[in-house]
């Protein structure tokens, strides 16, 4: 098995675009999509079109359903934005997506952990803003019950693998259009990516052992950038432009 996990595409169309190019140069034809597709202060609209013509396995992310359980009036910066940019029939599309699934039998999908899509599951966010891998107790304890040797999750940008000690594997795949950016849950605190690629992994099973391999794509990210701040985002745009918010 060889495939493709994708996330945190974020209305960066150009960037998924460039992922999409580079996944099938990599002779891949599976791919899985882990969420929050759309907010973001870029360019919603192309970016579900795009999704939405692709054959690919996708979840929810926390910010897709922002886009579904709540009004515009008490959505966020990123939310309102891309909410406007969508008809009724993407809104359905999103709708009908589930929180997890299991790919193939083999793989377990989410956004952010197993039961809730808001918490970090490979990264801590300490009181001082520090982002550092989790304990191995805290990942393993987040993957409870969940019974496939791969487990992908996604949602801080940070592409990372971690294995568990019963031998099982959880890959985050990074970001495929947000290199970057500031919340203050748990604690106020930056990600940074600290290069403006996009970021995705490509996944095998040989030998009954799963490989990954992180992949960073370049494309044209200024004119994102541009974008991001036309649109009155400059932090982000300083990510997009460089991969740091500063």
């Amino acid at each position: 098995m060889r495939f493709a996990a994708i996330a945190d595409v974020h209305g960066n169309y150009l960037a998924l675009e460039a992922v999409l190019a580079d996944i099938r140069a990599q002779g891949v034809a599976d791919i899985v999509n882990l969420g929050d597709m759309l907010s973001g202060p870029l360019d919603a609209r192309r970016t579900i079109e795009i999704l939405m013509k692709l054959d690919a396995v996708h979840v929810l992310g926390n910010h897709d359903r922002y886009l579904l359980d709540r009004t515009p009036e008490k959505m966020g910066s990123w939310d309102r934005p891309a909410h406007a940019q969508l008809d009724v029939a993407q809104l359905d599309w999103l709708r009908a997506l589930p929180m997890t699934r299991v790919f193939r039998d083999q793989v377990f999908l989410c956004h952010a952990t197993p039961n809730d899509d808001e918490i970090y599951w490979l990264d801590t966010v300490h009181p001082d803003g520090t982002v550092a891998l989790s304990p191995l107790d805290r990942i393993e304890q987040f993957a409870r019950g969940v019974t496939q040797s791969l487990i992908l999750c996604a949602h801080t940008h940070l592409a990372r693998a971690v294995q568990l000690r019963d031998g099982r594997l959880i890959v985050n795949p990074g970001s495929v259009g947000s290199p970057g950016y500031r919340d203050v849950h748990p604690f106020p605190h930056l990600v940074e990516a600290g290069t403006p690629h996009a970021r995705y992994a490509i996944l095998e099973l040989t030998g009954g052992n799963w490989q990954v391999t992180f992949r960073h794509v370049a494309y044209d990210h200024e004119t994102m950038a541009a974008l991001a701040r036309r649109n009155n985002q400059p932090e982000l745009a300083n990510a997009l432009a460089t991969g740091w918010i500063k």
